[in-house]
């Protein structure tokens, strides 16, 4: 292993590994010991083996906090969706796995595609900070954006509050729409959230070595491994860079 990878990214002689506690797709339980399970997880461990060193897992409980934390010397890889406002201070890879993001309209609501969401006078709920929350804040001109801090918060807004539309995780919005009698998933997704792994920006080394394991580790089956290993549905392996 290179030495200049090891001192980028294992400097300490950890590999300490920033996980999103928040995306219930890439982290998936806990072990007995308390660390966090799940695809994330999964690849920072097989980042670990290949540098030869041990694991930390640093975890965050919103993905924003996370990327807050980049450069600050607290993680050394974050596992995280990227996004433009993110890659500022993230060197990422390509995605190793993609989410869809999309919409949820309320019971008799006219809004019928994705087409008619932007609009005047149109409220949409979403969870602050999320990636996809990211995209809206760059692509939504005319619709209102109403963010609340967790996902659950998103979902009270949206019913409590009557709005127009309910942004999220297709998984996500599947469980809510159960939840909400009526409601409906609009065809299609407007993103799809790219989950990649990222380190801090000025660590050439480390990132080029990211890039070329997570390119690797789609084409050897190891995401998809990790997906059926911890059962998770809604989380697809990413194409090739």
């Amino acid at each position: 292993m290179s030495p200049d990878v090891l001192s980028q990214l294992a400097p300490t002689g950890i590999l300490r590994a920033g996980i999103n506690m928040g995306n219930f797709l890439l982290v998936t339980g806990r072990s007995a010991s308390g660390d966090p399970e799940g695809v994330a997880p999964g690849m920072a461990h097989a980042i670990a083996e290949r540098l030869g060193v041990p694991i930390r897992y640093v975890p965050y409980p919103k993905p924003g906090e996370l990327a807050d934390a980049a450069g600050s010397g607290a993680w050394d890889i974050g596992l995280i969706g990227a996004e433009p406002q993110r890659a500022e201070k993230i060197a990422f890879t390509a995605a190793y796995a993609e989410i869809e993001a999309t919409y949820l309209v309320p019971a008799n609501s006219a809004i019928t595609s994705l087409a008619e969401v932007d609009r005047p006078g149109v409220r949409i709920a979403v969870t602050a900070r999320a990636a996809y929350d990211l995209w809206l804040e760059r692509n939504i001109r005319h619709a209102t954006l109403v963010r609340s801090d967790s996902l659950d918060g998103a979902c009270r807004i949206f019913a409590d509050d009557g709005l127009e539309v309910l942004a999220g995780l297709r998984p996500r919005l599947l469980a809510d729409a159960e939840a909400l009698p009526g409601s409906r998933i609009l065809s299609g997704g407007f993103t799809a959230v790219q989950q990649a792994i990222g380190t801090a920006r000025g660590n050439a080394a480390g990132a080029a070595f990211l890039r070329d394991f997570v390119e690797e580790a789609k084409a050897s089956g190891l995401v998809a491994r990790l997906i059926e290993q911890h059962r998770v549905r809604g989380l697809s392996v990413a194409p090739a860079a």
